[in-house]
């Protein structure tokens, strides 16, 4: 049993490691001191990200992104946890249908979800602009976080939510005071799968964006279509390394809220 366990250990750090050395090598690239992405290293060197905070062109990008996918993240959680309620505790008539039919966008291809919005987009005029980035964004996102809320408020018990209301509390003060600190881990979570489809989708933003709704993704694209930019290998590193530290926030506050009872807190 010991060295099936020891095998089964190294097997699979193993594939992890092969799964996650294309990332590695793309991090150690951007500490590449020469002109181009060659391996190996001519040398060490942090131009590359200096060129990144640098440039206004990057910069300008990058608050793009962060400005609609901040929204997305806001947009998307609200509604989602709005449908969410809806499918769990309403009596909507062909509930599981409507909740197959919201996971359609995470199936269905980029490129058939780009297209789509840009002939849509395109009827109202929104074409190159950030509102149409954060609507179809929020659109592909919205699942995501309904997918989550929707799995925490059919584990979470309601009778709690029951006895807070038979105390005498509002539909809303039994939402934000029992509930919510229930289901908070799965809102946060969905809420920053959210904000890194925003910020990382591409095909989307390049059919109905324009030149100054270039965000980082369109940016990166752009650069290595024209040329292969070392600065690409540096800000591909960045964002391994906001992704991370998301991810780990998010896993820290995955641990289930306790709920006080609902006589103390109302």
């Amino acid at each position: 049993m010991n060295r099936t366990r020891t095998f089964v250990a190294l097997w699979s750090w193993a594939v992890i490691g092969f799964l996650n050395l294309p990332i590695l090598m793309i991090m150690v690239l951007s500490f590449s001191a020469g002109e181009y992405l060659s391996f190996p290293l001519p040398g060490l060197s942090l131009r590359w990200y200096q060129g990144f905070f640098g440039s206004d062109r990057w910069i300008e990008a990058t608050f793009n992104s962060f400005e609609i996918a901040f929204a997305v993240m806001v947009g998307a959680t609200v509604l989602g946890v709005a449908a969410s309620f809806g499918l769990t505790r309403g009596r909507l008539p062909g509930s599981a249908m409507v909740l197959a039919t919201l996971n359609v966008p995470i199936i269905v291809p980029g490129i058939v979800s780009a297209v789509a919005f840009y002939f849509f987009f395109s009827r109202f005029g929104l074409i190159g602009s950030k509102n149409a980035i954060i609507l179809a964004h929020t659109a592909l996102a919205t699942p995501l976080v309904v997918i989550n809320v929707a799995t925490a408020l059919r584990s979470f018990d309601i009778d709690l939510e029951r006895a807070a209301r038979s105390l005498g509390a509002s539909r809303w003060r039994a939402f934000w005071h029992v509930t919510r600190p229930g289901i908070q881990p799965a809102i946060l979570s969905g809420a920053l799968f959210a904000f890194l489809l925003s910020f990382d989708e591409l095909v989307v933003a390049v059919f109905i964006g324009g030149a100054g709704t270039t965000t980082l993704p369109m940016r990166m694209w752009n650069s290595l279509r024209d040329e292969i930019d070392p600065t690409v290998a540096a800000i591909s590193t960045l964002l391994i390394v906001l992704s991370a530290i998301l991810i780990f926030g998010a896993s820290l506050v995955g641990k289930r809220a306790p709920v006080s009872a609902p006589s103390r807190t109302l």
